[in-house]
């Protein structure tokens, strides 16, 4: 925060008008979201759209997020065509938004809402928080924007702005329930979809982690943080254990066809369903073998540098090995893709990042 001249007085009680009255004016055009004006005109909330959308901003960004959306709708434009689609081709589609949990849960709940309940999501928090890997975020965000039901909605962008409201000095995660009943306490009872979209906005584009443009702020008048603190020390974070660095080996082997050899991972764990290359047993546990005796098939293995990727709770640090082009040899588990073709297969960035480093074309928009 610079250049903000703190309030003289003390601050104002805040209120969900003179938020949604900020809305109004300065919301940001998202392509799952019914503007304000066009929800004036009674155009209501697709919920398959904001179900969608709401997964996949978990710990992503909008930037990230817009293109899988348009993708994903494009795809499979109703609940019912997700639910019927291969779980390879979702796997796939998802390849490169991380966390792959979300695509497996996005899967399932697809196929509950379709067999369960016609294809018509739960109108309510309750009926919503049953359905297959919708937690209490999804829940109350689906139901608020989607039904506009009065729930309180807390990602991070709502986290930041209510812990500088009301100066909440507890640590994170422990604060949790308090900020929520302060978010439960604000949420009008008309329009809280509006509500719970601008406080996100709010936290995105104006109540900043770094730099917050306090003067442009709706509620800059309520603020406890900037009239007796400074804005940025909140939220108040418990202290990050440093992350656990884990060792491993990736081996990518190339045929004379310039075909790659590729497995898929067991469905459920880390990276769940996924395709990947050969690889050691790593996991965010214990260290996989390094070396090119773990190779999958004797060849003349080649070491081709390593390669780092960092997971929510763990680090990971693995030794890249190729070999090709050769006959194709004979194993166990595995099949054969063209280099060409890795785009439409369901690899997770850390094994883009591994195949890149021994075929650097493979990848050429790769980035990290």
């Amino acid at each position: 925060m610079t250049g903000v001249t703190l309030p003289s007085k003390a601050p104002t009680r805040p209120t969900a008008a003179t938020l949604l009255a900020w809305y109004d004016r300065h919301h940001r055009e998202l392509p799952w979201r019914i503007s304000p004006a066009a929800a004036k005109r009674g155009v209501r909330p697709d919920p398959y759209h904001i179900w969608m959308s709401e997964v996949m901003l978990q710990q992503t960004t909008v930037a990230a997020v817009k293109a899988y959306f348009a993708k994903f709708i494009s795809r499979w434009p109703t609940v019912k065509d997700l639910a019927e689609a291969p779980n390879e081709d979702v796997m796939a589609a998802w390849a490169g938004l991380g966390y792959y949990a979300r695509a497996r849960n996005l899967k399932k709940c697809a196929e509950a809402v379709a067999s369960e309940h016609g294809g018509v999501f739960p109108d309510t928090e309750e009926g919503l928080r049953a359905l297959p890997g919708v937690g209490d975020y999804t829940s109350a965000a689906v139901a608020a924007i989607a039904f506009n039901r009065p729930s309180a909605v807390m990602d991070g962008n709502v986290e930041r702005v209510i812990s500088r409201l009301f100066a909440i000095d507890a640590p994170l995660p422990g604060s949790k329930p308090q900020m929520k009943a302060k978010v439960a306490e604000l949420t009008p009872t008309d329009r809280p979809g509006d509500f719970a979209q601008a406080m996100m906005d709010l936290g995105a584009t104006i109540c900043t982690p770094k730099r917050p443009a306090c003067a442009l702020c709706p509620f800059n008048d309520a603020c406890v943080a900037l009239a007796t603190d400074e804005p940025e020390r909140f939220p108040v974070k418990a202290a990050k254990k440093a992350k656990p660095l884990r060792l491993g080996a990736a081996f990518i082997a190339v045929d004379r066809d310039g075909q790659l050899l590729l497995r898929k991972r067991i469905d459920s764990g880390l990276l769940g369903g996924m395709t990947e290359v050969p690889t050691t047993d790593w996991t965010s546990r214990q260290d996989g073998e390094t070396g090119i005796e773990a190779a999958p098939f004797p060849a003349d293995w080649q070491a081709a540098g390593a390669i780092s990727h960092v997971f929510t709770h763990f680090e990971l640090l693995l030794s890249i090995y190729r070999v090709g082009p050769i006959d194709r040899p004979s194993v166990n588990h595995g099949f054969w893709v063209p280099v060409t073709e890795l785009d439409g297969e369901a690899l997770p960035t850390v094994m883009k990042k591994a195949i890149a480093a021994a075929i650097p074309t493979a990848f050429p928009t790769l980035k990290g």
